[in-house]
């Protein structure tokens, strides 16, 4: 850090993506999610881990076939919710995606931001159960570990050894995102070699989905569920809830080039604004959005025509998906109607503070890649989203550049920049200034 007569200033470490690890509606593993993707594979159906008939909505992206003791010991297993069970089998993905099971890395300069939104929700109604039919002596000491919100991240940190940084973010929708950029700053500080990043859900049980079935925000074409998350379509009729998690390996260049790791993209900016408007409308302009949207360009010091795709948060509901198409179209301008811009929620749901962390691993593999996942089940163009939302399978393109978007419940709004790895990067013309960070 250095003072130059006006501002202090300091070096702004590369950061990039060496592991992804992810549990979906449509597949565990970062090959498994991305293989259905680009198939357009769904993920959503009548939901099954409870009886949903007297529900308004009756469907949702489940992880079918998930079983913890299958990745998780038995005993330790039945110890926590199935947030934390997402939240543990991500990172343990992510952790030998990266190639840090095999590598003997400082614990104390690795660290864990894992946020969720709900939390144990399971471990409550069970409890809560118990406690109206037994009395209060038959809850157990575990329920309170089995339903904070900070589990996840703390049983993470627990199982590989990660002594540095630990938060747990909760923000709604923008939590995953959040978490990602709250870990890039610590590295992009230096405080940390190693950060691992994302968010997990498992609110698929009946308490808070009766809630948000009372928002009328989700979806209700309970006939067709594989056809009811449809974002950006003039039908749309709400979104559908998912669950799962995802976790990402964000590293510090320097560290990851020492130990020969995997570089799938490299993460360039963050954007973290509030609409102050609502506790669950977006402010009708797209203020906030827009905002976070050109935070996290200046940030990354990247023109807007350089990003060539858009993973949008593109929940299915009427008002986000008329107001981010808005909002993308007040920040770039005439290049947004050439934009490559798709919302995977359509093949498996919205998984609430997860669908940020899983929204930006699939933006980092389209960099990498190249490769652009559709937006499935469009079929009438709505006026009011008048972009190119890739409706006609995946697509192939040359990217250089590529955003996250997440805007959450209360006016939450996280937006990430992601570049591909180029070993000599351009450098900003001016000092980034702590104001900035």
């Amino acid at each position: 850090m250095i003072n130059d007569g006006e501002a202090l200033v300091m070096e702004r470490h590369r950061v990039i993506v060496s592991g992804i690890g992810v549990v979906t509606p449509i597949g565990i593993g970062r090959e498994t999610f991305w293989e259905g993707l680009l198939a357009g594979r769904n993920g959503i159906s009548r939901i099954t881990l409870f009886d949903p008939s007297q529900f308004r909505s009756q469907m949702a992206g489940e992880v079918k076939g998930f079983h913890a003791e299958q990745w998780i010991d038995r005993k330790l297993a039945r110890r926590m919710d199935r947030f934390t069970h997402f939240a543990l089998v991500a990172a343990d993905l992510a952790m030998k995606d990266a190639g840090l099971d095999a590598f003997p890395f400082d614990g104390r300069r690795a660290g864990v931001i894992i946020g969720s939104g709900i939390g144990g929700t399971q471990a409550l109604e069970s409890a809560h159960a118990e406690l109206l039919a037994k009395g209060p002596r038959s809850v157990g000491p575990l329920v309170v570990s089995r339903v904070l919100i900070n589990t996840a991240a703390c049983m993470v940190s627990i199982t590989h050894g990660l002594k540095g940084p630990l938060s747990a973010p909760s923000v709604a929708c923008s939590t995953g995102a959040n978490a990602i950029g709250d870990a890039y700053r610590i590295l992009e500080r230096g405080d940390a070699d190693i950060m691992l990043a994302g968010g997990a859900e498992a609110s698929v049980s009946p308490l808070p989905f009766a809630g948000f079935c009372a928002t009328r925000a989700m979806s209700a074409r309970n006939d067709d569920p594989e056809r009811a998350s449809r974002p950006f379509d003039k039908n749309r009729d709400g979104f559908v809830m998912g669950e799962g998690a995802g976790v990402v390996v964000l590293e510090m260049l320097d560290h990851a080039l020492k130990r020969n790791a995997p570089v799938y993209a490299e993460l360039v900016g963050y954007g973290n604004t509030a609409d102050a408007y609502h506790l669950t409308a977006p402010e009708p302009e797209g203020d906030g959005m827009v905002r976070a949207m050109r935070e996290a360009l200046r940030d990354a010091d990247v023109a807007a025509p350089d990003i060539g795709y858009i993973n949008a948060h593109g929940t299915s509901t009427i008002l986000n998906d008329k107001t981010e198409s808005a909002a993308v179209i007040k920040v770039f301008g005439d290049h947004a109607r050439r934009l490559k811009i798709s919302s995977i929620k359509s093949m498996i749901g919205h998984l609430l503070a997860a669908a940020g962390a899983v929204e930006f691993a699939a933006t980092v593999l389209s960099v990498s890649t190249g490769r652009i996942p559709p937006t499935i089940n469009y079929e009438q163009p709505d006026p009011d989203c008048p972009l190119d939302y890739v409706t006609q399978g995946a697509e192939s393109i040359e990217l250089g550049a590529a955003m996250s978007q997440s805007f959450g419940f209360g006016g939450g709004n996280a937006c990430l920049v992601v570049k591909r790895y180029e070993k000599k990067r351009k450098q900003s013309s001016q000092a980034t200034s702590l104001q900035k960070i």
